[in-house]
């Protein structure tokens, strides 16, 4: 199973508009943040976890050329205003993209995109739109979801053979853990060094990786004030960074 960090920023990016590096050395490209995605395959299956607005320059750079699914962590902006790029794969094919995610989240992404599902004016609808509440198989790979608390809400973290994708959260429930028991990579939030009301910060997401043990543990969504060269040194074995464009592989 191979994984790819199509995105591992914040909310606004690294750098923010109007050119902000904060903490980042804009010489280290590894600081070059586009937010956050990331896209799973095995065998023949392709799977776009999230639709972020960078997503056009996403699959361009890591030449994607096929998207059997997309599922989706939560509906906020900088996780699903990347939508109406799919329909150049719908375009190329013809085949609508089946897209899962909570039933909160898909009712809110067909009333904000309500064209991308049922089509409007002649233009065709782009995918399906699913509710889940539990795993689903789309060819070769099973998607796990777990409720994560992301601020007053939740959202979903995805476990996928013995890889597990967290971002978005600030609590994780009992449930969450049990899920990535045995989990060997896990991608997991870690939004800056001090404490944010709806994201784990890096100490927090130090603890959760001490009891979920996976053999190696990958930070994303991370703000300008996380340097990678800085960040790095003072992370304990096991535990990196993400960059845009990094493949992890089982």
């Amino acid at each position: 199973m191979k994984l790819t960090i199509l995105g591992c920023g914040t909310s606004g990016g690294v750098p923010k508009i109007p050119e902000y590096w904060g903490a980042c050395d804009p010489a280290e490209p590894k600081n070059r943040r586009q937010r956050a995605s990331v896209f799973v395959e095995e065998g023949d299956t392709h799977i776009l976890i999230d639709t972020s607005p960078d997503l056009r320059s996403q699959i361009l750079t890591n030449k994607i050329n096929k998207i059997d699914a997309v599922f989706y962590t939560h509906e906020h902006a900088d996780h699903t205003h990347g939508i109406d790029e799919l329909r150049g794969f719908h375009q190329a094919t013809g085949a609508k993209i089946p897209m899962f995610a909570d039933a909160e989240t898909m009712a809110l992404l067909k009333s904000k995109f309500d064209y991308i599902f049922k089509g409007v004016r002649g233009y065709p609808s782009v995918g399906t739109g699913t509710a889940i509440n539990g795993p689903k198989q789309v060819g070769q790979i099973k998607m796990i979801p777990f409720e994560q608390g992301h601020g007053s809400g939740i959202s979903l973290g995805y476990r996928f053979g013995d890889m597990a994708y967290s971002t978005d959260l600030n609590r994780m429930p009992e449930t969450a853990f049990e899920a990535l028991q045995g989990v060997k990579i896990w991608v997991v939030d870690a939004l800056r060094y001090d404490p944010h009301p709806t994201h784990s910060h890096l100490a927090q997401t130090l603890e959760w990786i001490e009891q979920v043990k996976p053999d190696l543990a990958v930070l994303t969504h991370m703000t300008w004030d996380m340097d990678y060269q800085t960040l790095k040194r003072k992370l304990p074995s096991g535990v990196v960074p993400a960059y845009d464009g990094m493949v992890l592989e089982l």
